[in-house]
């Protein structure tokens, strides 16, 4: 059984930053992939970014484009997602997600989820 823990969220202004951090409970990353959704009040749980772990190749949803970065730290397990230039619509619950494939940008491409963090961006 694979934990993820997520920390980093909390409220901000609008145009500020949070840096999101998801720890494995075990080295268990090196053939997966690791990724971020979100989900909002009333609305579907959506991608967010993902990293092939191995390789480091990442994938973004076209609305994060450009001011996340998702990134990971092979020696502590540990996947992250810098969110710059925030918006009232980044507002969600955050969670990191274990998957697989050559292109995990899909819910059904994950099997283990973290309990989420909550991000609240203020306008």
């Amino acid at each position: 059984q694979v934990h993820l823990v997520e920390s980093g969220g909390g409220l901000v202004q609008a145009g500020g930053s949070l840096r999101l951090s998801c720890a494995a409970s075990e080295r268990t990353f090196s053939y997966y992939a690791m990724g971020w959704f979100r989900q909002a009040p009333g609305k579907e749980r959506e991608f967010v970014a993902s990293i092939l772990w191995s390789i480091g190749r990442t994938y973004y949803a076209d609305s994060v484009k450009g001011r996340f970065t998702v990134s990971r730290d092979n020696a502590k397990n540990t996947l992250y997602l810098e969110m710059n230039s925030l918006m009232p619509e980044d507002t969600a619950v955050y969670y990191c997600a274990r998957g697989r494939g050559v292109r995990p940008t899909t819910r059904s491409d994950y099997d283990y989820w973290g309990q989420g963090t909550q991000v609240t961006v203020s306008s």
